[in-house]
C-alpha cells in the first residue's frame, strides 16, 4: 500500500481548511462584482473590466484573484516549495499581503469619487475584499479556521516494515531505517501521555524539562500546526499538516519535539487532539 512516506519527502496530502473555503467564497464574490456596474456615468454603467477605470482592475480584482490562488494553491504544493521564500515571504504570505492590498484599494475606491457614482459592483467588491483579507489574515491565527473543511485526509498506516513504537518488542525507533531517526531512547519506564487537557505537564515529567523515559512514536495532527525551532526562536521552521505521520522523538513538558519527513526537528507546542499510531 502506498503511504505518504512511500511517495517521498516532497509529497504531502493536504485538505482545504475552513479558512480556505472562506477565501474561495470571497474570490467568487469578487469575480461576480467585477462584472457588475462599478460606476454609473452619464446614465450607463461601467464594470471593473472597463478601460476607463483600469486601475480598479489590477489593484482590487486581479490582486484579490491572485491572492486567493496563492493561498489555496499553496495547500497542494510540496512542503519544501511551500516554505521557500520569495523576496522574503512564502507564497501564502504573499497571498495575504495581496488580499490586504485589494481591501485597501477597495476601501479608498468606496469612499472616493462622486457620491452618485456608486454601483452595485463597487459595494460588493469592497465586501468581498473585506471577507477575503479577513479570512486570509485570520486563518493562521484562528484554530477554528485551520480545521479541515471535510474532516481532512486520514493518515495511512505508518510505513510497512517500520516499528510500531510502544508495542512489545519495539521499544524505540531503528536508527538505521534511513529516515534520520534519533538514537535509541532510554527505556524502562511507562510512556507519558501527551495532549493533556489544559496543556499541563504529565505526572513524572519535569515542568518545561525533558522526559528521559519517553519513547518515540508516530503521530498525526488534526489541523495545520507550526513547528518551531528547538533554540526557542519565534519563527516556525516547518508546518505539520493533516494526513501525514510525523515522529515524536522527545517530550518537553506539554510540548513534543517532532521530526519531519526530511529530517528537520522542531518543537510542537500544540499537542491537543493529536492522533497517535
Amino acid at each position: 500500500m502506498t503511504t505518504d512516506f512511500d511517495e517521498g519527502p516532497d509529497v504531502n496530502n493536504r485538505s482545504l481548511t475552513r479558512g480556505d473555503a472562506v477565501v474561495l467564497a470571497a474570490a467568487v464574490l469578487l469575480f461576480i462584482a467585477s462584472f457588475l456596474n462599478y460606476y454609473s456615468h452619464r446614465g450607463y454603467g461601467i464594470s471593473g473590466w472597463h478601460a476607463d477605470i483600469f486601475p480598479v482592475l489590477p489593484s482590487i480584482f486581479l490582486a484579490g484573484f491572485i491572492a486567493a490562488g496563492l493561498i489555496v494553491g499553496s495547500r497542494f504544493m510540496a512542503q519544501p516549495l511551500r516554505e521557500r521564500l520569495f523576496l522574503g515571504l512564502r507564497l501564502e504570505q504573499w497571498g495575504i499581503a495581496l488580499a490586504v492590498t485589494s481591501l485597501w484599494a477597495a476601501f479608498w475606491s468606496l469612499i472616493g469619487g462622486p457620491s452618485n457614482s456608486f454601483g452595485p459592483g463597487k459595494i460588493l467588491a469592497f465586501l468581498a475584499a473585506l471577507l477575503l483579507a479577513g479570512a486570509a489574515a485570520a486563518t493562521p491565527m484562528v484554530p477554528a479556521l485551520q480545521a479541515p473543511l471535510t474532516g481532512g485526509p486520514k493518515p495511512a498506516a505508518p510505513p510497512a516494515g517500520q516499528p510500531q513504537f510502544g508495542q512489545p518488542g519495539h521499544p524505540g525507533p531503528n536508527p538505521q531505517a534511513g529516515y534520520g531517526y534519533p538514537q535509541q531512547q532510554p527505556t524502562g519506564a511507562a510512556q507519558q501521555p501527551v495532549g493533556a487537557p489544559g496543556g499541563q505537564p504529565q505526572p513524572g515529567t519535569p515542568a518545561g524539562g525533558v522526559d528521559h523515559s519517553f519513547q518515540p512514536f508516530w503521530f498525526a495532527v488534526p489541523a495545520q500546526r507550526p513547528l518551531f525551532a528547538e533554540d526557542g526562536s519565534s519563527g516556525p521552521i516547518a508546518e505539520l499538516t493533516p494526513g501525514t505521520w510525523y515522529l515524536a522523538v522527545e517530550q518537553r513538558g506539554p510540548a513534543l519535539v517532532a521530526q519531519t519527513q526530511d529530517g528537520r526537528r522542531g518543537v510542537l507546542h500544540d499537542t491537543s487532539d493529536i492522533h497517535r499510531s
